[in-house]
């Protein structure tokens, strides 16, 4: 298996539509951890002006597919995840972060602490999130 670069995740990525209307982004990848930013806007926020819970579990997911991937390669799939939402998700920009707990050849068990930061760059744990990732 080729390693997997930062900029082939980013395209991986850029190919989601969802991703894209999110306006999500790969910034970090590789040694079997992922990290996902999503700018926090009005439109992915619900009704008391928190980030919406969907918007989380969706970074969550994607974190801990591409953590899983740095181990199995590119073609993995989400076999199911948990999350756990802590507080409510405000600031500027939401942060998912990804590692590898462990993984075997079909398959990955990584964890994710979804943080947001705020304009002074504090950052804020809201949830974390577990799943198994599954190579295809």
């Amino acid at each position: 298996m080729a390693d997997l670069t930062l900029e082939m995740a980013q395209k991986l990525l850029a190919a989601q539509p969802f991703s894209v209307l999110v306006g999500a982004r790969v910034v970090e990848f590789g040694g079997g951890g992922a990290t996902l930013e999503i700018d926090i806007r009005p439109d992915l926020q619900q009704q008391n002006g928190f980030l919406h819970g969907g918007v989380l579990s969706y970074a969550a997911d994607n974190a801990l597919t591409f953590a899983g991937g740095t181990a199995l390669g590119p073609e993995v799939l989400t076999g199911g995840f948990t999350i756990s939402y802590l507080r409510p998700a405000r600031g500027m920009v939401l942060r998912a972060e990804a590692k590898v707990a462990y993984s075997s050849r079909r398959q990955a068990t990584c964890t994710c602490e979804l943080t947001t930061l705020d304009d002074a760059g504090t950052s804020t744990l809201c949830a974390i999130a577990q799943g198994t990732i599954i190579a295809r």
